[in-house]
């Protein structure tokens, strides 16, 4: 048996796939925007519902929009169909993903949502399905070819309800005026939250801090830097922030002095003024500055008394 050409293989599926796409984007209508304006003006939340393939779709998108600024969530029809429909509420619209759109489990509860006057998106590869009828609007996701070899899998028809769950989700959010700050509410733990949501004063480290004074001789200040993970030492006097020493001026003062550098104190080789930061400023601000200035490290000051580092 010979073995089949993987990347061609590959690479005809990308290609089906692709023309599914372009089979979507050119029959957008108005459909579309009118699905964007019922979720707007929609005073409840949007429900996703699909099953087997469709279902795994419906609820990528359900999280894609729950985290841009569209509470959602999504909904098994047969889950619903036992009990669940008790957690939809009036003022939801309710989104059916069905490629046939003759999907059992979803169409059996349409009585349910015309009798509470949900509004009702389809999702489906055909316009002339019981579930586009019925539905308030229609967006067709439908595609000429499945990437499955045998037309059976769901395959370019899962690609473009995915595709169009994105352009919706995209659609909202410029609509919204949904901003990097908004998004980071919803993503606390990730690193845009930190940078946009947290102070300084929450990321900094305030415990042995490597602090020397300007009488301070040089093989303490090397001690101090080796004991810390700076890489720096912080010149203070009376907790007042005089300056730092770095390891690049250390080396530099052994390059010119050779043995007589170890005699030095870090009052004849500190730099004054070093990058600061206040304490109550927000790690995008410190993100920036490190990064316009090109260092990794800021001293983080309460007023003019040192209380921290933040390193990038």
């Amino acid at each position: 048996m010979n073995q089949p050409n993987l990347i061609e293989i590959a690479k005809e599926v990308i290609s089906i796939e692709i023309e599914g796409l372009q089979d979507i984007s050119a029959k957008l209508d108005d459909a579309f925007t009118d699905a964007v304006e019922l979720i707007l003006s929609s005073k409840g939340r949007t429900i996703f519902c699909g099953m087997g393939k469709s279902g795994i779709i419906g609820k990528k998108i359900t999280a894609s929009l729950a985290s841009t600024g569209t509470p959602s969530f999504f909904m098994h029809p047969g889950e619903a169909f036992h009990g669940d429909l008790g957690m939809v509420h009036c003022d939801d619209v309710f989104v059916a993903i069905s490629n046939s759109g003759e999907t059992e489990e979803v169409l059996k509860l349409l009585p349910f949502l015309m009798e509470s006057k949900n509004k009702l998106i389809a999702m489906t590869g055909n316009p002339n399905s019981t579930l586009a009828l019925q539905s308030d609007c229609h967006i067709n996701v439908g595609v000429n070819k499945e990437a499955c070899p045998l037309q059976l899998a769901p395959t370019s028809s899962t690609t473009a309800a995915l595709v169009m769950g994105d352009a919706l989700t995209v659609a909202l959010m410029k609509c919204r005026d949904f901003m990097p700050e908004n998004f980071a509410r919803f993503h606390p733990g990730g690193s845009l939250g930190r940078r946009l949501l947290n102070k300084v004063e929450d990321e900094m480290i305030h415990v042995d801090l490597p602090l020397v004074n300007f009488n301070t001789a040089i093989v303490d200040v090397i001690q101090t830097m080796t004991n810390s993970t700076f890489g720096v030492a912080v010149v203070v006097e009376e907790n007042k922030l005089r300056g730092i020493i770095t390891d690049g001026d250390l080396r530099r003062a052994i390059n010119r002095g050779a043995e007589s550098a170890f005699k030095m104190i870090a009052k004849e080789l500190y730099t004054p003024d070093p990058l600061t930061i206040q304490a109550g400023s927000s790690m995008q601000f410190a993100f920036e500055l490190m990064e316009s200035k090109s260092v990794t490290t800021l001293i983080v000051l309460n007023n003019d008394k040192v209380v921290g580092i933040v390193k990038k």
